[in-house]
């Protein structure tokens, strides 16, 4: 398996992978330290509470969400951004159809399997 990307990914030529319904992304570049994910989500949908040992920051591209980070709740729209540290639970309601684009620390290993 290849360890990291290549220079130069375009998004048009990428296929979305579904993660659940209403969430697909796209990996835009990777290598075993970091990862940026282009994630589309229809209105409505929601990530549930979950925790990982990654860092990870994000930000609203497009859309309206309302991100739940550890105890607090708050909604973000276009161009806000996130910063959750490993292992606080966090989750996600789109309020508004929208994309997010997440940056880990490491990589997640998990996302190259499907």
């Amino acid at each position: 398996m290849k360890t990291a990307s290549d220079y130069f990914y375009f998004a048009k030529e990428l296929e979305w992978t579904e993660m659940a319904p209403g969430v697909s992304r796209k990996i835009l570049g990777r290598d075993k330290q970091i990862m940026m994910v282009k994630v589309r989500f229809e209105s409505g949908t929601t990530v549930g509470l979950h925790q990982h040992f990654h860092i990870q920051t994000s930000y609203c591209a497009k859309g309206k969400f309302e991100f739940t980070v550890g105890e607090e709740k708050r909604t973000i729209s276009y161009g806000d951004g996130i910063y959750i540290p490993p292992n606080v639970p966090h989750g996600a309601t789109c309020l508004e159809e929208g994309v997010i684009i997440d940056v880990f620390s490491p990589a997640r290993e998990d996302f190259l399997d499907g």
